[in-house]
């Protein structure tokens, strides 16, 4: 069984502060998202526009499982009130070099 990566792409909402932003993703990573089943690690990228969090898991399974669990988190829920045009994929590793 191979790895999984979740990519999910959105804009800062307006109103919202890249130093606010940071701050929420950083307790969104430490109480929620490294505690799931299948975590390996994370990353937040930024473009100057864009914002991505790519997220590496054991398995696809594993990323979909958090996903529906994080609706139901206050955190989770908070974190992603600080985005606008989510756009989130799984997928799996079928190769690395």
């Amino acid at each position: 069984m191979s790895n999984a990566v979740e990519f999910a792409s959105f804009t800062l909402r307006k109103g919202k502060s890249v130093s606010d932003l940071l701050l929420v993703s950083d307790m969104f990573n430490d109480e929620f998202l490294s505690k799931q089943k299948g975590y390996i690690s994370r990353k937040l990228l930024y473009d100057g526009k864009k914002w991505a969090d790519y997220v590496l898991w054991e398995t696809v399974e594993d990323a979909q499982n958090a996903q529906q669990i994080a609706s139901g988190d206050a955190i989770a829920r908070e974190f992603i009130s600080f985005m606008i045009g989510i756009s989130c994929r799984n997928y799996s590793i079928e190769k690395e070099y």
